[in-house]
């Protein structure tokens, strides 16, 4: 399935991209080797080929979760722009 220029060129009006015709010459191409090339994908037999999301392993690595000291309520409050005793004072959020 080859794309045409004017396809190109109504998928680029779509996206909002004035592109010149020298422009829609070469994307014309470059997305016609792409669609080649997916074509080339879909005839391989993946009949017993496990679904991935990655082609590699992706893992977080996690640090140990440890409870330690708390910072000092003083502290904590010391750069607050509006604070009461024991909190922080924030503009109301409901009428």
């Amino acid at each position: 399935m080859a794309l045409s220029i004017d396809e190109v060129a109504q998928v680029a009006l779509l996206a909002r991209l004035r592109l010149s015709p020298a422009e829609l010459e070469t994307f014309t191409g470059q997305l016609n080797s792409i669609v080649e090339f997916v074509a080339q994908l879909q005839e391989l037999d993946t009949t017993n080929v496990e679904p991935l999301a990655h082609g590699v392993e992706v893992r977080n690595v996690f640090r140990e979760d440890v409870r330690g000291p708390s910072l000092a309520r003083e502290a904590a409050l010391s750069n607050a722009p509006k604070r009461n005793t024991d909190s922080f004072l924030v503009p109301a959020v409901l009428e």
